[in-house]
């Protein structure tokens, strides 16, 4: 099927798990304030349940990432003993997160109707 002169094979929709995961860190610490990287994962393991679940060894360095790419600030709870490190939304971040929100907005309703009409033509409208 060509859209546009162009064949896309990709599915569902032209965002990366990285660029998801991203934008959902964003919208936690921005929604619930300061945060800590486990908080967040059982946030996610929350709202998601088994459906998605980032592994630490993505999350943990996004973190770092945008602590140095200024969209997050960082803390530790206490610094003697780094045990906890908090995080909260910058206005660079919260200004970054639009420009996401903004720019994969398309991406997500694009795999939402592919999702929704395939199960619509699998399951002919049972679901």
């Amino acid at each position: 099927m060509d859209y546009k002169g162009k064949l896309n094979r990709q599915f569902p929709a032209k965002i990366s798990t990285t660029a998801f995961t991203s934008i959902y860190i964003l919208h936690l610490v921005e929604k619930y304030g300061r945060m800590y990287g486990q908080k967040i994962l059982d946030t996610i393991n929350e709202q998601m349940g088994t459906r998605w679940k980032p592994s630490r060894g993505m999350v943990y360095p996004l973190l770092r990432e945008m602590e140095d790419e200024g969209y997050l600030e960082a803390w530790w709870d206490e610094p003697d003993k780094r045990s906890i490190r908090y995080y909260r939304i910058t206005e660079k971040g919260a200004t970054h997160f639009e420009k996401m929100k903004i720019k994969y907005k398309s991406s997500f309703k694009d795999a939402l109707k592919i999702v929704n009409t395939a199960i619509d033509e699998i399951y002919d409208g049972e679901i």
